[in-house]
């Protein structure tokens, strides 16, 4: 797939996160190949996402990243793949079946960052390097590829601020709905967010939702809704699109029609932007991130440096200086759809602008 016109390279960022630390913290995972045996093709990747409420995972992640290790391997690799459904539990286990069956390498999108330490430790421990995949696991790592999370938040702060125009002022009420405390990246977005928001806004409700479960989040919606007062908001910060639907339905229940972010662009989401129920997403370049993910998976297992790949360092609590990707994210709103979503393949207009959804495609010009 072709990558977003409006993305830039990750690597032109400059973009370190590393954390200034004592010499005896941890080093990332060496990469080079003086510390693994060369290898041919017929490698075997481990793959293993959070979830599957949200819709990118096994829409886009999983058939991108196995597509692009059969690439670079001339389709001699095998990918074992397993889904968590959001249980840090099962994914432990997940880790010990992966390592049962002799991968080379894995990837891993944690769903709780913190707890999966220790299987990562495991892993590396049986001579098999991991990438952390749009989260930043805990543990001795050896490369990592995600979006820039803190701008990911600032971009939905400063929409919201853009959708309230004049109604932007301290004393207006805004309701906060964020992800689940165990990924790393929502308290990134929750920050990103809050700088650019605070003191613009006055945030009446804010809520860390559990495995960032819509139905937590049509409930928390609905309860602030009963503890602010329906009159008294102007707008609600949506840290995802699968949120967003859930919060846009407690809205419509309660008779309101504010502005709501999101983020992921999901193809219902990029609808709601069409109808006008929801104000923005923000477009992340999947393509890009799941072929970068794939790209050092396939290095690491055959032994071969990341030098040409991750120009940025990240650090975690765990491990510092792990070579990384952070790429670049857009804001998508009804100006940008045909420039973003569509223009890099990822919904054709006809999906987007099927059934009940062609009258507001038509009036918004994406027909033509």
């Amino acid at each position: 797939m072709r990558r977003a016109a409006v993305a830039v390279a990750a690597g032109a960022m400059a973009v370190s996160l590393a954390a200034c630390g004592s010499a005896k913290e941890a080093k990332g995972n060496d990469d080079s190949s003086s510390t693994s045996a060369k290898k041919g093709d017929d490698i075997k990747v481990g793959l293993l996402l959070p979830e599957n409420k949200t819709a990118r995972y096994e829409k886009f992640d999983r058939p991108m990243i196995e597509k692009k290790v059969g690439e670079l391997t001339n389709g001699k690799a095998k990918v074992e793949y397993n889904n968590a459904r959001q249980d840090a539990n099962l994914q432990a286990q997940q880790v010990d079946t992966m390592i049962t069956n002799k991968v080379d390498v894995l990837i891993i999108d944690p769903v709780d960052a913190k707890a999966i330490q220790n299987s990562v430790k495991k892993a590396v421990d049986q001579g098999i390097k991991v990438v952390a995949y749009d989260r930043l696991a805990e543990g001795p790592i050896s490369a990592y590829t995600s979006f820039d999370n803190v701008e990911v938040g600032k971009t939905q702060g400063q929409a919201l601020l853009k959708a309230l125009g004049g109604k932007a002022t301290k004393s207006s009420k805004i309701v906060m709905i964020n992800g689940s405390v165990t990924d790393p990246n929502a308290k990134q977005f929750k920050d990103g967010a809050h700088s650019v928001l605070d003191g613009k806004v006055t945030v009446a409700k804010e809520y860390d939702t559990k495995e960032w479960a819509p139905d937590n989040a049509n409930s928390e919606m609905e309860a602030a809704i009963s503890a602010v007062g329906k009159k008294n908001i102007v707008g609600v910060y949506s840290a995802n699109d699968t949120m967003a639907g859930a919060i846009i339905t407690a809205l419509k229940a309660a008779g309101l029609d504010i502005p709501v972010t999101g983020q992921d662009a999901e193809l219902a989401g990029v609808q709601r932007i069409v109808t006008g129920d929801q104000y923005m997403s923000v477009y992340k370049s999947y393509p890009q991130e799941a072929e970068t993910a794939a790209q050092m998976a396939v290095a690491l297992a055959k032994g071969e440096s990341l030098d040409s790949i991750a120009k940025d360092k990240v650090s975690s609590t765990s491990v510092k200086d792990v070579p990384s990707v952070l790429v670049p994210v857009v804001s998508l709103t009804q100006d940008n759809i045909k420039d973003t979503v569509v223009k890099d393949g990822i919904y054709t207009l006809d999906e987007i602008c099927a059934g009940k959804y062609k009258a507001a495609c038509d009036k918004l010009g994406l027909n033509k």
